[in-house]
């Protein structure tokens, strides 16, 4: 299966694995799962934390690079069709972050990880 972290599960896999739901955790480690991070992620780090609203034990660029190699996830940019289709979501939920990252899921055909019950009120699917 492959999926997508929601930004709050990538930071709570590298820092604070107790946050983890049990279904969660179990998918995280089985090694038979892709795990992506999305470029949507590390933009919304790196805003939180350059805005103080967000604490890390190493700058964003140095933690994420060592999360992805850690735990060997895979790393998905930002495309065109992702944008476009945020545009063909309903206006559930007002995080343009969450919206990207559904919209992602939703277009690679991704499960996405994730305690946002919001996000779950979209047609993805989403385990927490």
């Amino acid at each position: 299966m492959t999926c997508l972290l929601d930004t709050c599960t990538f930071l709570w896999l590298t820092d604070q694995t107790e946050n983890l739901s049990a279904a969660a955790r179990a998918i995280l480690e089985n090694s038979a799962n892709t795990l992506v991070l999305s470029q949507i992620s590390s933009l919304e780090i790196q805003i939180k934390y350059k805005r103080g609203k967000l604490r890390l034990s190493l700058p964003p660029e140095s933690l994420i690079r060592e999360s992805i190699r850690q735990h060997g996830l895979n790393y998905l940019p930002l495309a065109d069709e992702h944008i476009w289709a945020t545009g063909r979501l309903p206006l559930l939920h007002g995080d343009p972050f969450d919206r990207l990252l559904i919209a992602q899921a939703i277009h690679e055909s991704m499960v996405i990880i994730t305690p946002d019950p919001h996000i779950q009120s979209y047609p993805v699917r989403a385990i927490w």
